[in-house]
């Protein structure tokens, strides 16, 4: 009697083992993630993880990279062609904190990743390559507001999206200590409107200085 065939899936075995590891990763980061319990979480085995990831400094790569094309993804969501530029700017700066409080394994991958002092991520030419898509959308707000005589015109864009980032960056990823230190509490709705609101304001004033 013939055995039913088991139907492969590459796709789905990879996107498992990789949704596993980023679980892993974010809880116990790279020196901390065990590829077993990795292997169980996906429902496969080490053999296949081995296989499509090559290692697990490797599968470390991928996660980095998949968690940011998941970011880029959302951005392109955004439409902000057709909306004025102090508008827009704030959009996506709303955009971004809220990404960043909805997907806080995302921060913890990059703080470990810092632990290691980006080794990873300078070895992956396509996280370069992911993080332009929102740098370039962030110049072209910046490059309206200021022909439209909106903004000041010596803005490094790249130099504004790391302030940008790292304003509601911070709040996420020190959220504890900052509730143990000054008992504020960035996860509580009314503090985190008041700071998105003051880092809003502190953003737009920089822009519209002249």
């Amino acid at each position: 009697m013939n055995q039913p065939k088991i139907k492969r899936d590459p796709e789905g075995t990879r996107r498992r083992i990789l949704l596993a590891a980023a679980e892993e990763f974010a809880a116990g980061g790279l020196f901390g993630a065990r590829v077993d319990q990795i292997a169980r979480r996906a429902e496969t085995n080490e053999r296949m993880l081995y296989y499509y990831f090559g290692s697990k400094e490797q599968l470390f790569t991928a996660v980095l990279e998949h968690a940011l094309a998941a970011l880029v993804e959302a951005e392109r969501t955004l439409e902000l062609d057709g909306i004025a530029p102090i508008e827009a700017m704030t959009r996506l700066a709303h955009f971004v904190w809220d990404y960043y409080r909805d997907h806080p394994e995302l921060l913890r991958l990059i703080n470990n990743e810092n632990l290691h002092e980006a080794r990873y991520i300078k070895g992956s030419n396509r996280i370069r390559e992911l993080i332009s898509p929102i740098v370039a959308t962030l110049t072209a707000i910046l490059d309206r507001g200021q022909k439209a005589g909106l903004f000041r015109t010596d803005v490094d864009p790249l130099k504004f999206y790391v302030t940008l980032s790292g304003l509601g960056y911070y709040i996420v990823s020190n959220r504890f200590t900052l509730e143990a230190s000054f008992g504020l509490d960035f996860s509580e709705p009314n503090q985190r409107e008041q700071m998105v609101r003051m880092n809003t304001e502190l953003l737009l004033a920089y822009l519209t200085r002249r």
